[in-house]
């Protein structure tokens, strides 16, 4: 893995560039909500196995980026992911986008078609929260992040291992670089309480729908399913529509899957991501 960096006007992203000179079609890989590039090494690793070039990109705010003042939605996210492109001279990727990083690449596909030859979205790219609660102040209220103020690293590792039993440990330490450790141990949020809900907000206020009509690549949906039944027909739904709007749309669904699928099941993920590549 080489580390790279991008400069914007307002901003310096980090990008982890994986498979330098491989031959194949190349992978841009793109995080969640509050999450950051690591979490797709082990990804990106059998991509790169395969011959694949992979690069993933920090968003603003999020791991080893800066945290500038503005730019905190989905607009400003996708018109980044534009800039690392002719940055790094990348055509024709395979953009992959997980959570909230689907609805970038959503954005991203949409707007730059020409940068882009296929589409991967990781139980994401369908997010619609004024669709799931009935106002704002619910949203708000369900969405905020709690505080970690006085939470020691060790108890946050602890704390990952322990919720997520078949994680391996490259993925819970990616987790857990969503914070950072400051001198006296603690943790701290690299992406600040109020910049998240800048972008939970941008949610809110912008739903995909109108985005995903407008991608002319093949798409693949990768919901996780979960295993509460309720729960899982909800999810179908929305990935049922999702894929009927969208031209050129399969869906590979993971039963029992974490909403974390590149932390979880990292090589059968890449496996399916594979398929795109043709």
């Amino acid at each position: 893995m080489r580390p790279l960096h991008v400069t914007l006007p307002d901003a310096v992203l980090s990008v982890r560039h994986f498979g330098e000179g491989a031959p194949g079609r190349g992978f841009l890989l793109v995080h969640g909500l509050a999450s950051n590039a690591r979490l797709w090494d082990e990804t990106a690793a059998a991509l790169v196995a395969a011959g694949h070039p992979t690069w993933a990109v920090d968003l603003r705010g999020h791991g080893d980026s800066t945290l500038p003042d503005n730019g905190f939605d989905t607009a400003t996210a996708a018109t980044d992911l534009a800039a690392v492109c002719a940055a790094l001279d990348l055509r024709s990727v395979i953009a992959v986008g997980q959570s909230w990083g689907g609805n970038v690449v959503v954005r991203f596909a949409a707007e730059y078609p020409d940068l882009v030859s296929a589409v991967a979205l990781v139980d994401g790219g369908w997010i619609d929260l004024a669709g799931e609660f009935a106002d704002w102040a619910d949203c708000e209220q369900a969405l905020r992040p709690p505080s970690v103020d006085g939470m020691r690293a060790g108890d946050l590792e602890a704390y990952l291992r322990k919720a997520h039993p078949d994680w391996s440990d490259a993925a819970v330490s990616a987790t857990a670089y969503n914070l950072r450790e400051l001198p006296d141990g603690t943790v701290e949020r690299r992406l600040p309480i109020p910049r998240h809900m800048e972008i939970v907000r941008d949610m809110w206020d912008h739903p995909v729908w109108d985005w995903l009509p407008r991608i002319t690549a093949p798409t693949l949906l990768l919901p996780a399913l979960p295993n509460d039944p309720v729960r899982a027909e909800r999810t179908r739904a929305r990935v049922d529509r999702a894929a009927a709007a969208l031209p050129d749309a399969r869906v590979q669904a993971y039963a029992g899957g974490d909403h974390d699928l590149h932390a979880q099941r990292p090589k059968e993920l890449a496996a399916d991501l594979l398929s795109l590549a043709g």
